[in-house]
């Protein structure tokens, strides 16, 4: 029998995967360059559940010269009264051209000439804490 940190994790694991690529929305928060939180909504573009989650931008945006200056990061997941997902790690800039092929999708035309832009980069998320309400039911923890 799985414990409840289990059994919610494997729940927001679910949720995640169908709240990641085109169509879908998250929340991610970067600290700028006076130290305050920014939280911007984001496409998450590929996720191995809680543990990791990416996302595309250009190099030279906002999001990238925040990551620079400070690697700490948090991403949340919400629907109304269904869950909410709050996830906080570190966040990491990626230009290795086999990843961002592995992490384009279609959407990314409108702003990039392909996944060999050298503007595309891919933001790389890794959980190293966990605060997860989804059901009513809550569990906090560490990766």
């Amino acid at each position: 029998m799985l414990g409840i940190n289990q059994e919610l994790i494997i729940r927001a694991d679910e949720i995640i995967q169908q709240n990641t690529g085109e169509e879908s929305y998250c929340t991610l928060a970067l600290m700028d360059a006076q130290g305050f939180p920014t939280a911007s909504t984001v496409t998450a573009s590929k996720a191995q559940g809680i543990e990791w989650l990416t996302f595309c931008t250009g190099i030279g945006s906002n999001k990238a010269k925040r990551i620079a200056d400070c690697s700490r990061a948090s991403v949340c997941f919400n629907k109304d009264g269904a869950y909410n997902i709050t996830l906080v790690g570190d966040i990491e800039i990626i230009t290795d051209l086999m990843i961002k092929k592995e992490m384009w999708y279609g959407g990314l035309a409108n702003h990039f000439s392909g996944y060999d832009d050298p503007n595309y980069c891919v933001l790389r998320f890794t959980t190293r804490r966990y605060n997860l309400l989804v059901d009513w039911k809550e569990a906090v923890g560490m990766l």
